[in-house]
């Protein structure tokens, strides 16, 4: 799917999504009319989603992340999905097999507003809640 050249620039992009043209084109030894063609063929192709910025949740004073495992009751795991989709603070939420349907990831600034936000789910769902203590590997690509 991929050859050795879109995977240089996809590593390029990773590192820095930012990078001009010229930069990413001279990088790869290609024209930057080159390298355009190449980043539009991959965004058609959805291997490119979107270019992002990467922010430090504790410079926007969430200090805390929690993991929560989620199982709603019985009938109400629509209502819990889209609870999780509106409450903000859920960061990311996967729907998984397994005892549990929802893993989610909340960024908090206390564990008072953990308790907030578990109070709107717990009539509806079972939780168990993990602090992060560290994040030894953060969000990566897949092996290119």
């Amino acid at each position: 799917m991929l050859d050795d050249l879109d995977r240089h620039i996809l590593a390029i992009l990773a590192d820095n999504a930012r990078i001009s043209l010229k930069d990413l084109a001279q990088q790869v030894n290609l024209s930057s009319p080159s390298t355009s063609e190449r980043l539009r063929r991959l965004e058609e192709r959805g291997v490119i989603r979107s270019f992002t910025v990467d922010i430090d949740p504790n410079a926007l004073g969430y200090t805390l992340q929690a993991i929560v495992r989620i199982k709603p009751l019985p009938g109400k795991l629509h209502v819990v999905q889209r609870l999780i989709e509106e409450i903000p603070e859920f960061s990311e939420c996967d729907k998984v097999t397994g005892d549990d349907c929802f893993i989610a990831r909340l960024h908090l600034r206390s564990i008072g507003q953990l308790d907030q936000i578990l109070d709107r789910i717990t009539d509806k769902a079972e939780t168990s809640t993990a602090i992060v203590k560290a994040q030894p590997v953060r969000r990566r690509l897949p092996p290119l």
